[in-house]
């Protein structure tokens, strides 16, 4: 059954725009990115969207619809009542490029501060060995597609990006299979404590309620790496041990 339906979206670039109202008929079974579409085959030839799957995997059609940071290909239409207007925004937290597609290099950037994986030596025969329970622990967080609709509905980022250190829930998930990782050898706790902000966060679950893939970001991974920034640093067992550790050494 298809039907006329009414959408508003932003059509602008970084020096400005505003919400420009469209029409167009929705057939059963489309999903707010083939609305979209049709709009620009219609009406809107020269509108900017991000795209690429189609299929919820790549990420790339993230943006804010009715107020929600959601992906548009994974939207369904039917998920609104027939007389809802259908907002599209581009995501907040990020520069504006033009009408929905955001400059989201400043995610890069944060990725690029973060200590790669350094493995442990092979055992004698040449191979690794890890604890299956090791090896699900971490997996849940490769389900990651980089939509950074987290990113985006995190008020810290959205808030106070360029004078926060903290770095996001999505490179808080990367610095989690890290840290988890039972081959990896690197030390991040102070990186973590001190350049990536995970004191910053204060674990909403905002971003968890958004995620495409269903990870649990803050449970899994931001709260089990607060945790061991606590225990390093405050820790009052901890700080004991250092400071007789450290009377020794002197």
């Amino acid at each position: 059954m298809s039907e006329v339906r009414e959408f508003k979206i932003w059509r602008g670039n970084s020096s400005g725009g505003a919400m420009v109202a469209y029409q167009t008929q929705v057939d059963e079974g489309m999903v707010v990115l083939d609305a979209i579409h049709k709009i620009q085959a219609e009406s809107a030839g020269d509108m900017a969207v991000r795209w690429n799957c189609k299929a919820g995997k790549c990420g790339s059609c993230s943006m804010e619809i009715n107020g929600m940071p959601k992906l548009a290909c994974m939207t369904r239409m039917n998920d609104y009542q027939p007389n809802e207007v259908i907002n599209c925004r581009p995501m907040k937290s990020f520069p504006v490029i033009k009408d929905l597609v955001t400059d989201v290099s400043w995610n890069y950037q944060q990725n690029k501060k973060i200590t790669p994986l350094k493995p442990k030596a092979r055992d004698k025969d040449g191979n690794y060995r890890m604890m299956q329970e090791d090896v699900d622990r971490i997996q849940e967080f490769r389900k990651c597609i980089e939509c950074y609709l987290c990113q985006n509905t995190c008020h810290v980022i959205r808030d106070h990006q360029q004078e926060s250190r903290f770095v996001g829930p999505r490179f808080m998930i990367r610095l989690a299979s890290l840290e988890m990782h039972p081959l990896d050898t690197a030390d991040r706790i102070p990186a973590i404590k001190n350049e990536y902000g995970s004191g910053l966060c204060n674990i909403t679950k905002c971003c968890t309620a958004v995620c495409p893939e269903h990870i649990q970001i803050t449970d899994n991974a931001i709260i089990p790496l607060k945790e061991r920034v606590v225990d390093r640093y405050y820790d009052p067992i901890m700080w004991i041990k250092r400071k007789l550790f450290s009377a020794k050494k002197n």
